[in-house]
Protein backbone atom coordinates (compact mmCIF):
# COMPACT_ATOMS: atom_id res chain seq x y z
CA UNK A 1 0.00 0.00 0.00
CA UNK A 2 1.18 3.23 -0.96
CA UNK A 3 2.09 6.03 1.40
CA UNK A 4 2.71 9.00 -0.59
CA UNK A 5 1.51 10.38 -3.94
CA UNK A 6 3.35 12.10 -6.36
CA UNK A 7 3.04 15.92 -6.11
CA UNK A 8 5.80 17.71 -9.18
CA UNK A 9 9.34 17.07 -10.31
CA UNK A 10 11.33 20.58 -9.47
CA UNK A 11 14.27 21.93 -12.05
CA UNK A 12 17.29 24.37 -10.31
CA UNK A 13 17.95 26.90 -12.64
CA UNK A 14 19.18 30.29 -12.56
CA UNK A 15 15.50 31.87 -13.91
CA UNK A 16 12.64 29.94 -12.59
CA UNK A 17 9.98 32.08 -14.94
CA UNK A 18 11.88 31.94 -18.08
CA UNK A 19 12.57 28.03 -17.91
CA UNK A 20 8.52 27.69 -16.67
CA UNK A 21 7.99 29.80 -19.98
CA UNK A 22 10.01 27.41 -22.04
CA UNK A 23 8.44 24.33 -21.13
CA UNK A 24 5.40 26.47 -20.98
CA UNK A 25 5.60 26.63 -24.68
CA UNK A 26 6.85 22.68 -25.36
CA UNK A 27 3.69 21.19 -22.90
CA UNK A 28 0.89 23.90 -22.38
CA UNK A 29 -0.48 24.97 -19.50
CA UNK A 30 -0.37 28.08 -16.78
CA UNK A 31 3.36 29.36 -14.96
CA UNK A 32 2.22 30.29 -11.44
CA UNK A 33 5.01 32.42 -10.04
CA UNK A 34 5.29 32.59 -6.00
CA UNK A 35 8.40 34.82 -5.69
CA UNK A 36 11.28 35.39 -7.28
CA UNK A 37 12.91 31.68 -6.07
CA UNK A 38 9.86 29.63 -7.15
CA UNK A 39 7.59 29.25 -10.20
CA UNK A 40 4.97 25.96 -10.96
CA UNK A 41 3.84 25.18 -14.41
CA UNK A 42 0.31 23.21 -14.30
CA UNK A 43 0.07 21.08 -17.43
CA UNK A 44 -3.29 20.99 -18.94
CA UNK A 45 -2.96 16.95 -18.45
CA UNK A 46 -2.47 17.97 -14.44
CA UNK A 47 1.77 17.20 -14.20
CA UNK A 48 2.99 19.81 -11.92
CA UNK A 49 6.64 21.03 -12.53
CA UNK A 50 8.54 23.32 -10.49
CA UNK A 51 11.14 25.70 -10.95
CA UNK A 52 13.53 27.02 -8.29
CA UNK A 53 16.00 29.49 -8.13
CA UNK A 54 19.86 28.27 -7.96
CA UNK A 55 22.40 31.15 -8.99
CA UNK A 56 25.14 28.46 -9.05
CA UNK A 57 24.00 25.69 -10.85
CA UNK A 58 25.99 23.97 -13.33
CA UNK A 59 24.23 22.21 -15.98
CA UNK A 60 24.29 18.51 -16.33
CA UNK A 61 26.66 16.99 -18.68
CA UNK A 62 25.44 14.52 -21.37
CA UNK A 63 25.86 11.81 -22.00
CA UNK A 64 29.10 10.84 -19.71
CA UNK A 65 29.09 11.08 -16.53
CA UNK A 66 31.68 13.09 -14.49
CA UNK A 67 31.78 14.98 -11.66
CA UNK A 68 28.53 17.18 -12.91
CA UNK A 69 26.52 13.73 -14.13
CA UNK A 70 23.17 13.93 -15.73
CA UNK A 71 21.49 13.95 -12.47
CA UNK A 72 18.07 13.62 -14.40
CA UNK A 73 16.69 13.79 -18.07
CA UNK A 74 12.50 14.93 -18.41
CA UNK A 75 10.72 12.43 -21.76
CA UNK A 76 8.31 14.56 -23.78
CA UNK A 77 6.09 12.17 -25.26
CA UNK A 78 5.32 13.69 -28.79
CA UNK A 79 3.23 12.06 -32.12
CA UNK A 80 4.60 14.71 -35.12
CA UNK A 81 8.87 14.50 -34.02
CA UNK A 82 9.75 17.03 -36.69
CA UNK A 83 6.79 19.81 -35.33
CA UNK A 84 7.78 19.07 -31.88
CA UNK A 85 11.70 18.97 -33.05
CA UNK A 86 11.03 22.78 -34.85
CA UNK A 87 9.22 24.22 -31.38
CA UNK A 88 11.33 23.26 -28.82
CA UNK A 89 14.70 24.74 -30.68
CA UNK A 90 12.50 27.71 -31.56
CA UNK A 91 11.86 27.99 -27.75
CA UNK A 92 15.49 27.87 -27.13
CA UNK A 93 16.32 24.29 -26.49
CA UNK A 94 19.93 23.05 -27.48
CA UNK A 95 20.34 19.66 -29.36
CA UNK A 96 22.47 16.95 -28.11
CA UNK A 97 21.36 14.02 -29.82
CA UNK A 98 19.32 14.04 -33.27
CA UNK A 99 20.69 10.69 -34.52
CA UNK A 100 17.62 8.69 -34.22
CA UNK A 101 18.77 6.29 -36.95
CA UNK A 102 16.39 7.25 -39.41
CA UNK A 103 13.60 6.58 -37.30
CA UNK A 104 14.56 3.27 -35.78
CA UNK A 105 15.47 4.86 -32.35
CA UNK A 106 12.23 6.45 -30.80
CA UNK A 107 13.81 9.39 -29.64
CA UNK A 108 16.20 12.92 -29.84
CA UNK A 109 17.83 14.23 -27.06
CA UNK A 110 18.04 18.17 -26.49
CA UNK A 111 19.15 20.58 -23.46
CA UNK A 112 16.10 23.04 -22.05
CA UNK A 113 17.97 26.73 -21.88
CA UNK A 114 19.40 26.16 -18.23
CA UNK A 115 20.97 22.95 -19.78
CA UNK A 116 19.09 20.26 -18.47
CA UNK A 117 18.45 17.16 -20.53
CA UNK A 118 15.08 16.27 -22.13
CA UNK A 119 14.02 13.91 -24.86
CA UNK A 120 11.09 13.98 -27.26
CA UNK A 121 9.85 10.22 -27.59
CA UNK A 122 7.67 9.46 -30.62
CA UNK A 123 4.75 7.81 -29.46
Amino acid sequence: MPVATFSLVALDCPDPEALAGFYAGLLGGEVQKYNDIWCDLRTPDGIRIGFQRAPGLRPPSWPRADDNAQQLHLDLTVSDMEAAQERALALGARPLDLDDDGGERNFRVYADPAGHPFCLCRT
